[in-house]
């Protein structure tokens, strides 16, 4: 029952949410559906019996489809994420001021709900349903909340999605007519033999669809622009935890359906995703706008997630688990100090910038520390994640490795770059009259920064926690 909870927590306190007038209560409203759905995830992963987390109920018995979910390690880590970052977004941006507030929160809920559903459902159809309720509010949010050019992004990223998500629902219904029994589950797609032309062409449906949700290059122009027009509490979600929907398909589809195919186009993918690390690596560096900076900073990372993945290394699986959860939590620190400088400066351009330090310390401090994160310093939690990862990387292929090595110089040199232009050298007419964070804020980061630095020293929990998935994805080659 306690995927159940985790769903139906956010879905109905989101419903709830559209009816709030008060923009304090719905504050307020969300940031309690958010903790209480954080109670149940830690409740549910670490204390209740394994029977507890998976239900099986019929759904669309007519179509062969049930409502069936379940969580292993993979799940569990995912829903972790999910559960921990929402409320340490809602309560970094607390005082941010929102029009119509109590649907704005309302949206964000019902993103999470269907998050959550992504990451438990053990259904094909049932997965396709939790994908659309995740993405069909952050169309809204774009919208109606984003900056002045989100109707232009929000239309790009709205046609990028919804090409992939036609793509990964033709998929879905070829393996389904497939099956013996006309089934969704994962057991009956499971059964599905195709001849390696089918699987070559079911292959590409799903991947195309999944690697414009990670996104990799050359699927990723939605990206950057959605991130800079989206509010930013929105675009902590997009960046932190939807991305790892694609990243999650893939695990979940690749190797259990299209093994040949996986292996068949695996150099082609890990090209494209290594060149996508490096494409945004230079770009980052040219940037003025933070934003733009951090956006272009995520494709790289996922890059070397994808190309990880296509290596067929047990480590460097191991990798790609614990660093979606590294990730999300270091790239909502880095928007969060965004968002804090944005709203207090009224500007986001490193030109305009400099000083920050003097006149917020407390600030300073929280983003070297997410800085030292992003590019994956000893001691921080991100350290270990690339290093399986390259390690992977190594196994596959030395010059592969090498050529997506110098992405670990680029991202030192864009994000120390950032560091030193807002927060040192003299003050500007800008930054004269800043003052440090407030409590909220300071709440929000010193829990990122206590996990970035605990997961750097001991990171064996997250280990431990995905070794099974691991194990069954590899055994499933």
């Amino acid at each position: 029952m306690i995927p159940v909870f985790l769903i139906l927590l956010p879905l109905l306190t989101g419903i709830v949410g559209f009816f709030m007038k008060d923009d304090n209560a719905a504050k307020g409203w969300a940031l309690l559906s958010a903790v209480l759905t954080l109670v149940v995830a830690i409740a549910g992963i670490y204390f209740y019996p394994s029977a507890q987390q998976s239900f099986d109920s019929a759904w669309l018995p007519a179509l062969g489809s049930r409502f069936t979910l379940s969580m292993d390690g993979m799940s569990k880590m995912l829903v972790l994420l999910t559960a921990v970052s929402f409320p340490l977004i809602f309560l970094a941006t607390y005082k941010n001021s929102y029009k119509n507030a109590g649907s704005f929160y309302a949206l964000m809920l019902l993103t999470q709900a269907g998050l959550m559903g992504v990451f438990v459902a053990n259904d094909a159809l049932l997965f396709y349903f939790f994908w659309e309720l995740a993405l069909i509010p952050v169309y809204f949010l774009c919208s109606l909340w984003g900056g002045e050019k989100r109707i232009a992004a929000t239309f790009k990223f709205f046609i990028y999605t919804f090409i992939g998500s036609l793509m990964m629902l033709a998929g879905i219904l070829y393996l389904y007519f497939q099956t013996a029994d006309h089934s969704f589950a994962w057991q009956s797609f499971y059964s599905v033999q195709l001849a390696p032309a089918q699987q070559s062409l079911i292959f590409w449906l799903f991947f195309v669809a999944f690697a414009i949700k990670m996104p990799i290059f050359p699927f990723h122009t939605w990206q950057p622009d959605a991130y800079e027009q989206s509010p930013t509490a929105t675009t902590m979600v997009l960046s932190g935890v939807m991305v790892k929907m694609g990243i999650f398909a893939v695990i979940k589809w690749r190797l259990p359906f299209f093994p040949a195919a996986a292996d068949k186009y695996a150099q082609i993918i890990i090209i494209l995703s290594v060149t996508g690390m490096l494409y945004a690596s230079l770009i980052a560096i040219r940037q003025d706008d933070i934003k733009r900076l951090i956006a272009y900073s995520s494709i790289a990372h996922i890059g070397l997630m994808s190309a990880t993945l296509f290596t067929n290394s047990r480590v460097g699986l191991e990798g790609v688990m614990i660093q979606m959860f590294n990730h999300g939590i270091n790239v909502i620190g880095l928007w969060i100090v965004a968002d804090v400088i944005e709203q207090q400066l009224g500007t986001r351009k490193l030109s305009e910038l400099g000083g920050l330090a003097q006149k917020a310390p407390a600030l300073a401090i929280m983003l070297v520390v997410m800085a030292f994160a992003n590019i994956a310093l000893p001691l921080t939690n991100a350290f270990i994640g690339e290093f399986l990862m390259f390690n992977g990387l190594f196994s596959y292929n030395i010059w592969i490795a090498a050529i997506a090595g110098i992405s670990i110089i680029l991202a030192a040199v864009y994000t120390l770059n950032m560091v030193q232009k807002v927060f040192y050298g003299h003050t500007t007419a800008v930054t004269e009259n800043a003052a440090d964070i407030s409590a909220n804020i300071k709440l929000a980061l010193v829990v990122l920064v206590v996990v970035v630095i605990v997961l750097g020293v001991y990171p064996q929990p997250m280990i431990d926690l995905t070794k099974d998935t691991v194990g069954a994805t590899m055994a499933g080659k």
